[in-house]
């Protein structure tokens, strides 16, 4: 492989001439050979924009050329535009305020610009007016508001498809289960309707919380004094950042808050730990009533979309939830890390970053993934097996509660005991036990009155 020297303050480095990074990029990829996690593009991209927007408030205040500020600026727009994602390779597991990384932005920046025939500083120029302490958590910020966009957006979908669920499943009167035990009756329409309103809850939550997220710290630089940053950069720096993503961000108050403090993101991940727990309910759910088909409850059926086993010809496995399951765990043991990473911010600056929006990120794609690929493949297919439904109606023992308010809660309990004990249905345990009459029980006990 051919080589170029590049130097920092530590002195020369050699790095690979194939590509656009420079010393400090390189000595965090020799340094820090830890797993095979890289930082999220989404986060090194949320740096560019930070770039960008400093090189034209930088202008604005008199700090930066045109010259130099036009060369950065086209330069970020190439980068999001998505064609130099290979020159961001560094691992999570770096220097906790994710310093290399920011200078990775830098360095990728001025040397494209350099390629283009002018004569960018890393640190002077693209960095002018910041610190990778404000800089990181600006961009986690960023990247966070952006990645959560089309998780919404999938929940939308959801709540749809349920809904339609909802309608056409409102006439299948089934038997309800509580502690897993037989229960009175409802609709599954009224089943699905749970299922909905859990999703327009988790929409509520998460868009709530992200609120938190709109705050950015730039402008605070190292301890958040705002050393090296000319007056008004913080508010001009959210405005442009703004402008440019569409989102609707603006300055962090307190930039003390800002560097050692990551609850918005500690918050707004529970509202997505709670969106994996309803998802884990649901997933469950659905393979319980699915479960079978002759020797669970079969209450529904869903698409079989490949063989479920390689010694069992025929099996079909609930596949889609076991998948999306998986996922809620895996969302359940990021926010562990989210929430002791957030806990450790010492003195005017928390060092355990990277592995914070790292974690909050692969929940949020992993839920929005997890949950496209249920939706179009177990979800939207679901259909109601009605004779298994009416069965586990006329068979359930708890149906004997509509007798209650006629014969009082203690002879119910007769009943249902001796119907279950005798395997006899309500109706002959009540007949035998002379509590009432067949006239009377037909009255009385009709499941489309009970739900």
């Amino acid at each position: 492989m051919d080589y170029r020297i590049e130097k920092d303050s530590l002195g020369e480095v050699r790095v690979p001439s194939n590509h656009k990074w420079g010393a400090q990029t390189q000595r965090s990829l020799q340094n820090f050979k830890i797993g095979r996690s890289v930082m999220p593009l989404s986060v090194m991209y949320g740096l560019v924009e930070i770039k960008r927007a400093a090189a034209v408030v930088n202008h604005d205040l008199g700090k930066l050329s045109k010259e130099k500020k036009e060369i950065i600026v086209e330069v970020s727009d190439e980068i999001l535009s998505g064609k130099w994602e290979q020159e961001f390779p560094l691992n999570i597991y770096q220097t906790g305020s994710g310093t290399q990384s920011n200078m990775n932005s830098n360095e990728v920046i001025a040397h494209l610009c350099a390629d283009k025939g002018v004569d960018i500083h890393p640190n002077d120029d693209v960095n002018m007016s910041q610190s990778s302490n404000d800089t990181f958590p600006t961009a986690m910020h960023i990247a966070a508001r952006k990645e959560l966009n089309p998780l919404i957006e999938e929940i939308n979908e959801w709540i749809k498809v349920l809904n339609e669920l909802e309608e056409k499943n409102q006439g299948f009167i089934k038997i309800g289960r509580t502690h897993l035990q037989d229960a009175t009756p409802l609709t599954f329409g009224q089943e699905i309707s749970g299922w909905k309103s859990m999703m327009e809850k988790a929409k509520e939550f998460i868009e709530s919380s992200a609120k938190s997220l709109d705050y950015l710290t730039i402008g605070g630089t190292a301890v958040g004094t705002g050393l090296n940053a000319p007056e008004g950069f913080d508010v001009a720096m959210a405005k442009e950042i703004a402008t440019h993503t569409g989102l609707g961000f603006e300055t962090e108050p307190n930039k003390f808050y800002g560097l050692t403090s990551h609850s918005a993101l500690s918050f707004t991940h529970g509202a997505l730990r709670a969106l994996a727990g309803d998802l884990m309910k649901i997933a469950n759910d659905i393979r319980w009533l699915a479960s079978g088909p002759r020797a669970g409850l079969g209450e529904i059926d869903i698409p079989e979309n490949e063989p479920g086993s390689s010694i069992m010809p025929g099996k079909v496995n609930p596949t889609q939830a076991e998948a999306l399951t998986m996922v809620s765990c895996q969302v359940m043991g990021n926010d562990t890390t989210i929430q002791i990473g957030s806990s450790q911010g010492n003195f005017e600056l928390n060092v355990y970053k990277p592995v914070i929006i790292s974690n909050f990120l692969e929940s949020v794609i992993l839920l929005r993934d997890g949950m496209n690929s249920f939706r179009i493949h177990c979800l939207e297919g679901i259909e109601a097996n009605e004779s298994a439904m009416t069965l586990g109606v006329e068979r359930s023992l708890m149906l004997v509660t509509a007798l209650s308010p006629h014969i009082g809660y203690e002879k119910c309990a007769e009943v249902a005991k001796l119907a279950h004990k005798e395997s006899l249905s309500l109706e002959e345990a009540v007949l035998q036990l002379n509590y009432a009459t067949k006239d009377e029980f037909k009255e009385w006990v009709v499941p489309e009155n009970m739900v």
